[in-house]
C-alpha cells in the first residue's frame, strides 16, 4: 500500500498553555506504570501477591516487562513529538502508526475499566480488574493506579494528536462523505472494506455471547470464573468490532452523504486500532504457556482474538486507502 502524499505542515507549533499542560499530563501519567514494570523486571515485587501467576515464569515475564516500559517510553517521546518544534518535521507514517497502536490499546481500558467499577457499583461481581480470570493475579491497588494511568494518557495524548492533526492535516478530514474523491471508493477497496465488516461479525458476536453468558468456547475452568469484569471487556471489544466496521463501510461507499468526515474517520482510527492491537495482544497471551491444564483459551477463542486482529488491520488499511486519496485530492 502506498503511504498517502500529506499536506505540508505549519511551521511552528501554535502557542498557549493546553499542550505544555496535556504533555505534561502525559508523561506523568507514565510513572506509575514504568516505575511498577522496572521493578519488576529488577526482581521486585511489588504489587504481586504470593501464588501469582505471574511469577510462574519469570524469564517470559522479564521479557514482557521490558518490553512494556519501551512501549510506554514511546508514549513520552509522542506527548513530545506532538508539542514540539521539530515533531511538525516528522514524516507522517512513522508518527501515525505509533499513534494509532497507542490510542488503539488505551481505548479500551478507558471504556471497559470505568464501566467494570459502574458495574461493580451495580452489584456485578467483578472488582474492576482488567487482568485474566485466574487468581492470584495482582493487589487490588495495582488497577486503579495502572489504568487510572492509562486514561489520563488516553485523554492528554489523544486531545494532543487532535490538535496537531488539526493544524498539519485539517483538509483531510473537513467536510461531508459527499465531498470524499470518487476515486476513493475503487472495487477493490469496496472489497476489502465489506471483507473486513464480514470477517468483524464473528468475533464480535462471540463476544456478546460470552457477555450474555454463553460458555461456546470456553473451557470449563475459564467459564466458571467468568466475572462481570470480563463481561465488560468483550462487550467492549465486540463494539469496537463493530464500530470499526461500520465506520470503514461508510468512508469507502460515501453513504450517508452527511455525516462529517471528520467523525466518521476518528471512529473509523480509533475502532480500528482497538479491533487490530487488542486483537493482537490477546493473540500473543493466549499463546503463552497456562497456568494448568484447563486454564489456558481453547481454540475457538485463539481462533477468535486472530480474526479479531486481522479484521482491525484490514480495515485500518481500508482507512488508510481512504486518507491516501482524500490527502491526494486537497
Amino acid at each position: 500500500m502506498t503511504a498517502p502524499t500529506l499536506p505540508a505542515p505549519a511551521a511552528t507549533v501554535p502557542a498557549g498553555p493546553l499542550r505544555p499542560v496535556l504533555r505534561t499530563l502525559a508523561i506523568l501519567a507514565c510513572l506509575p506504570y514504568i516505575v511498577l514494570k522496572v521493578v519488576w523486571v529488577a526482581g521486585g515485587r511489588l504489587g504481586i501477591p504470593d501464588g501469582s501467576v505471574l511469577l510462574d515464569h519469570p524469564t517470559m515475564m522479564g521479557v514482557a516487562n521490558g518490553v512494556s516500559v519501551l512501549a510506554d517510553a514511546v508514549v513520552v517521546l509522542l506527548a513530545l513529538l506532538l508539542t514540539r518544534p521539530w515533531g511538525l518535521r516528522v514524516r507522517a507514517w512513522p508518527l501515525v502508526f505509533p499513534l494509532w497502536a497507542a490510542i488503539g490499546l488505551i481505548a479500551p481500558i478507558m471504556t471497559a475499566y470505568p464501566a467494570q467499577l459502574a458495574v461493580s457499583l451495580l452489584g456485578g461481581d467483578g472488582g474492576g480488574s482488567a487482568g485474566p480470570p485466574l487468581e492470584p493475579f495482582l493487589d487490588a491497588w495495582v488497577f486503579p493506579v495502572v489504568y487510572g494511568g492509562f486514561i489520563v494518557q488516553g485523554l492528554s495524548l489523544g486531545t494532543l494528536f487532535v490538535l496537531y492533526a488539526r493544524d498539519r492535516w485539517g483538509r483531510v478530514w473537513s467536510g461531508r462523505l459527499r465531498e470524499l474523491p470518487a476515486g476513493a471508493s475503487t472495487p477493490g477497496l469496496r472489497a476489502a472494506a465489506v471483507t473486513g465488516a464480514v470477517l468483524a461479525l464473528a468475533p464480535a458476536t462471540l463476544c456478546f455471547l460470552w457477555a450474555s453468558g454463553s460458555t461456546t468456547g470456553l473451557s470449563a475452568d475459564l467459564a466458571a470464573v467468568y466475572d462481570s469484569d470480563r463481561a465488560v471487556v468483550d462487550t467492549v471489544r465486540g463494539i469496537f468490532l463493530l464500530v470499526a466496521a461500520v465506520a470503514v463501510l461508510l468512508l469507502v461507499l460515501r453513504r450517508p452523504a452527511g455525516p462529517r468526515v471528520r467523525t466518521v474517520m476518528g471512529a473509523a482510527w480509533v475502532a480500528s486500532g482497538a479491533a487490530g492491537c487488542w486483537g493482537a495482544y490477546m493473540t500473543l497471551v493466549s499463546l503463552l504457556p497456562a497456568a494448568g491444564a484447563g486454564n489456558g483459551p481453547t481454540g475457538l477463542m485463539i481462533t477468535t482474538y486472530a480474526v479479531e486482529m486481522i479484521t482491525g488491520f484490514l480495515l485500518a488499511g481500508c482507512l488508510a486507502r481512504v486518507l491516501g486519496r482524500r490527502s491526494a485530492a486537497t
